[in-house]
């Protein structure tokens, strides 16, 4: 899930991404609170990156996540009009709390959410995530977890939201 700035700063991260198959997210223009704005201005905030990644790789995103996981009836809607699946996680690493790699690896691996399905948020540009996460991986293949992509795990159809931001199937 990426911002505005992250791909203006990184063009050829996204591109590179896209090439190796991954799903690219988009976090907003800018990181806001999305429900302390209009919806025109949510509007704007999601297809700022949209628009700047699908002109950098002709890549469709549909995935949101929203800034801080912040997100009312409004949010949710702009993203549904905008052919978006808003995602939030289930396991939070703390990775932006500047913790070490070992206590991401233990937050994440030991965590009382995770479960499948789970989906753990880390982020890109936290101190220690890229130097856990080889291990992260490691650790939740041996307890049995199959990484998958998030869309993989979106429910398409015939589905409601829950007061957690969970899809639950018709």
């Amino acid at each position: 899930f990426m911002t505005g700035d992250w791909v203006e700063k990184y063009p050829d991260c996204v591109k590179m991404l896209v090439e190796k198959g991954h799903d690219l997210g988009n976090h907003s223009a800018t990181h806001p609170d999305m429900t302390t704005l209009s919806r025109e201005q949510q509007r704007e905030q999601i297809l700022g990156v949209h628009n700047a990644v699908k002109e950098l790789t002709s890549y469709e995103m549909e995935l949101f996540r929203p800034p801080y996981g912040a997100y009312n009836n409004d949010v949710i809607r702009t993203c549904y009009e905008l052919n978006y699946y808003p995602v939030q996680w289930s396991v939070d690493s703390l990775d932006w709390q500047d913790l070490s790699a070992s206590e991401i690896i233990n937050k994440v691996c030991n965590h009382k959410a995770l479960d499948c399905g789970a989906i753990i948020l880390c982020h890109n540009g936290a101190k220690h995530t890229a130097e856990a996460l080889d291990e992260m991986l490691t650790n939740l293949k041996k307890q049995g977890y199959e990484i998958v992509p998030i869309s993989e795990l979106i429910i398409r159809e015939n589905f409601h939201m829950d007061v957690n931001g969970q899809q639950i199937a018709d």
